[in-house]
């Protein structure tokens, strides 16, 4: 089945579930007013959303509503944990040979995770409000998982079990603020504003054989002002499964109902002699930073520019039929105003 969370009036809007094909909607407010009310009583609700799932889609239900996605907020507008990886080494390893730094072996096996901000998340269709272009906006197209309840310590295995839903999410960062955060040596803060989610919020079984129990095995796609980015696999060169993942930020805490977890940029190893990005017939990137990193190892230094003010990102994750499963994160980057 398809979730996701209508706006209203309260913080955390209204739970409504979603046709299969993204059209039309129906209320779940006597089931759970909101999707957080929803995975807290998941063994009771699921079913129930199931049984609407089902109805919508032989048609059974007069009281569906025409779905308009620039009427939905995040499928979680806010979450108690929002946890991100970095599960495509690959992304890393390029980050560190362009500024000709050795990768520490580690990283292979122990994955990089950091804890963002979650008390206030942009819908799928907002505007990503920036400041100051200079602080070089970049986007980052990822897969994201929404767990129950994990306990501390738990296995691979115990931590898979507890993957209720799937989105995708747009990782919003600021690169031109990240050195200066990391030399402090205390983590990214004001280089990561809020991140986005897709529109709908999906049970593994939507993704059929494309969901493997720990990874998803689909390109993920990116389009920047209209034009293809990125289409690299997610299944393909993800060193660190969501399985591993969760457990791995379970080690020392227990991850509360809703937490969040993200893959971090899907990145795929290509050949970077001959080409990898779509015009060059490789599969492109799922951020501009990797797209930079590129330019400096190939020519000594980036040639393509952040994004700036009226730039837009398309990201969105297809079936093998060719049909949308999570609707589409469409953003445009504006300029922020202070209301004060």
């Amino acid at each position: 089945m398809k979730l996701a969370t209508l706006r209203s009036d309260h913080p955390d809007g209204h739970l409504i579930v979603v046709s299969r094909d993204l059209t039309r909607y129906v209320t779940a407010s006597d089931i759970a007013p909101t999707l957080q009310a929803a995975l807290d009583d998941w063994v009771v609700a699921a079913p129930r959303l199931e049984d609407i799932s089902d109805a919508l889609a032989n048609d059974k239900l007069a009281d569906a509503h025409l779905l308009d996605t620039a009427l939905l907020a995040s499928p979680l507008p806010r979450a108690y944990q929002w946890v991100d990886g970095s599960a495509y080494v690959n992304h890393v390893e390029l980050v560190r040979r362009a500024r000709g730094a050795e990768m520490p072996a580690r990283f292979w096996t122990d994955p990089l995770m950091y804890q963002g901000g979650s008390d206030n998340f942009l819908g799928p269709r907002d505007d990503i409000p920036v400041a100051d272009p200079t602080w070089g906006v970049d986007f980052e197209a990822e897969v994201a998982v929404i767990t129950d309840r994990v306990t501390m310590g738990s296995t691979e295995h115990q931590a898979g079990e507890k993957i209720r839903l799937l989105m995708l999410a747009n990782d919003v960062s600021l690169r031109n603020l990240i050195p200066a955060e990391l030399a402090k040596g205390f983590g990214f803060f004001h280089a990561k504003p809020a991140s986005a989610f897709s529109p709908v919020a999906v049970t593994p079984d939507e993704l059929g054989s494309a969901w493997d129990g720990r990874k998803i095995r689909l390109p993920i796609l990116s389009e920047l002002n209209g034009a293809p980015f990125g289409c690299p696999d997610a299944g393909t060169d993800m060193t660190f499964d969501f399985a591993q993942l969760i457990s791995h930020a379970a080690h020392t805490r227990e991850l509360n109902t809703g937490t969040i977890v993200g893959s971090g940029t899907v990145s795929n190893k290509q050949n970077t002699e001959h080409g990898s990005a779509i015009t060059e017939g490789g599969v492109g990137y799922s951020c501009i930073a990797e797209l930079r990193m590129i330019e400096t190892i190939n020519n000594g230094e980036p040639s393509t520019s952040f994004m700036n003010f009226g730039d837009r990102i398309r990201i969105e994750m297809r079936n093998h039929d060719g049909l949308s499963i999570f609707g589409a994160i469409d953003q445009r980057i504006v300029e922020y105003r202070n209301p004060g």
